[in-house]
């Protein structure tokens, strides 16, 4: 039998669950950069290029 460790343990939550409060956390986490005036990382689907916004708006692209 497999020994399972602290990590392997997802506390009973389906996968859908553990998504769905990631997904969260990663918004939080964004409002807070916003609020504080700092640049926050996004992808950009259409051009398939990840970017940079600024709170100014500007987007630089890497």
């Amino acid at each position: 039998m497999k020994d399972k460790n602290e990590l392997d343990s997802t506390c009973g939550l389906s996968d859908e669950e553990l998504t769905v409060r990631f997904r969260e956390a990663v918004r939080i986490e964004n409002e807070i950069k916003k609020i504080k005036g700092l640049p926050i990382a996004k992808y950009d689907h259409e051009k398939n290029a990840p970017y940079i916004e600024y709170p100014d708006g500007r987007k630089e692209y890497a």
